[in-house]
């Protein structure tokens, strides 16, 4: 009695510690696509790693604008990560701009009868500081075009606000966003054309709340640099209403930044791989950016990507699933302010002649995962398509022909023929947080978040799969 106990507990031992090598080897011909799916999805939510992983990263570690200590800090702990999850790590030495805000921001604006009103912004990235205090007549512009329209005469001399809203009837919010990005990139340069002596732009966000945005602004060649900064989009309003209000009253101005910019720094991409069993040549580039603004956390823009991806490499890895591509997961540095690394990453694997065979990023937060879409040829789109259903039990319904990302864009270039994919979430809030103090760990949902790590893993397996 005990002797047969004791067979059938070893022979249950023996299956249960093989089970995942033979549940590996054997995925081609005995396990469904459909049930490796939903072992990685039941992995990602029971097992998971990504909430606690973007936890350190937010908490112990912080924002991370390229150049910063806590940049290179972030470095070190995703080439630790990398390791303990079993990849081969290396570093990708790159040159960075470096950036600093300063200690002093501080925004006002003072009526004719001696009001004063104390205003939330900060510097925009890449601006100038004021020098001590800029004071000037404010002039306000409803839209970039009526700035680009605007005599130099009624602008010479002053400080401009351009207080453009991000269009609410846009679904999808990026839409939005990218209808008035140029506001934030090139306000400066135009207004400082017509001689204005400082800038200020609404903040790029739906909603009317305190938070600050800030985010790149970049000089135009051969123009007089002055400083630029986002005021909130509540404290906007009031500014506006000011103006309606008191039609013919004049409002002072006053503002004071000491950013500035260093010559530039060395950093480094965060490289991690997993050897390829039949394609070892060939290789799917996953990944995201590393750094982030120095407000907020960089939860959402980008923790969240890099931890989706990070912990979908953990899970192929947990079942032991053996790629036929080579699959490499980057953690890029400075998408914010230059895209250095995506840029020198595309010029490295094209010098080093390596075959690409696909590209994936998620940098859109760390919202519930609606699907995917693909920068490709009309048969890389349609081939998106086809995997539609595999995702239809997960809530996914996004197939669709669309952006890959910023910092595997330049593979374009390098690549021409490589499809390009974007892991989207939903987008409805990530623009009350992007570039804003509003970005930390708490308003990162856990499930959602590895519902989005679930997902990509799943789609790195079905890219893996996908015929030549």
């Amino acid at each position: 009695m005990i002797i047969m106990n004791y067979s059938k507990t070893f022979s249950f031992l023996l299956v249960f510690f093989t089970q995942p090598l033979l549940y590996a080897q054997n995925i081609e011909t005995t396990t469904t696509k459909d049930q490796f799916i939903r072992e990685v999805y039941t992995q990602a939510l029971t097992e998971g790693k990504a909430y606690e992983d973007l936890r350190f990263l937010c908490k112990e570690i912080g924002a991370r604008i390229t150049g910063s200590t806590e940049a290179q800090m972030a470095i070190e702990w995703g080439k630790e990560k990398m390791t303990v999850y079993g990849l081969d790590v290396k570093l990708h030495e790159i040159q960075v701009p470096h950036w600093e805000r300063g200690t002093k921001e501080a925004f006002y604006f003072k009526t004719s009868n001696g009001t004063h009103v104390k205003l939330r912004g900060l510097a925009l990235g890449g601006s100038i500081g004021t020098n001590g205090t800029l004071r000037g007549d404010l002039i306000e512009f409803s839209s970039l075009d009526a700035l680009k329209s605007a005599p130099s005469e009624m602008v010479t001399g002053k400080i401009v606000f351009v207080n453009q809203s991000m269009d609410a009837k846009q679904i999808q919010t990026f839409k939005a966003y990218g209808g008035c990005y140029p506001l934030r990139g090139n306000s400066a340069s135009i207004a400082a054309e017509k001689g204005a002596i400082g800038t200020i732009i609404r903040s790029l966000g739906l909603a009317s709340d305190p938070h600050p945005h800030t985010g790149s602004m970049y000089y135009a060649e051969g123009i007089n640099k002055i400083p630029a900064a986002a005021i909130c989009t509540s404290d906007a309003d009031k500014i506006h209403a000011f103006f309606l209000d008191t039609p013919n009253e004049t409002m002072e101005f006053v503002m004071e930044m000491d950013c500035r910019s260093f010559p530039d720094a060395i950093s480094y991409n965060v490289i991690g791989e997993i050897k390829g069993t039949k394609y070892s040549d060939e290789i799917i580039t996953i990944g995201g950016h590393l750094d982030s603004w120095d407000t907020g956390e960089g939860a959402h823009d980008d923790g969240a990507g890099i931890v989706h991806c990070l912990e979908a490499f953990r899970i192929l890895k947990e079942m032991n699933y053996k790629p036929k591509h080579t699959l490499r997961l980057v953690f890029f540095m400075n998408e914010e302010n230059g895209n250095k690394g995506g840029k020198t990453y595309a010029e490295w694997v094209k010098e080093n002649g390596e075959k690409h065979f696909a590209a994936l990023e998620s940098d859109r937060g760390g919202f519930a995962p609606r699907g995917f879409t693909c920068d490709g040829t009309p048969e890389q789109v349609a081939w998106l398509v086809s995997i539609a259903p595999f995702f239809k039990d997960y809530d996914l319904h996004i197939f669709e022909k669309g952006y890959g990302g910023v910092d595997i864009g330049p593979l374009k270039k390098s690549y021409p023929e490589i499809p390009l994919f974007g892991f989207v979430p939903d987008s409805q809030r990530y623009f009350d947080m992007h570039h804003s103090p509003n970005d930390i760990f708490e308003n990162v949902n856990k499930r959602e978040l590895e519902l989005g790590a679930a997902g990509i893993a799943s789609f790195i397996y079905l890219l893996d799969h996908k015929q030549h």
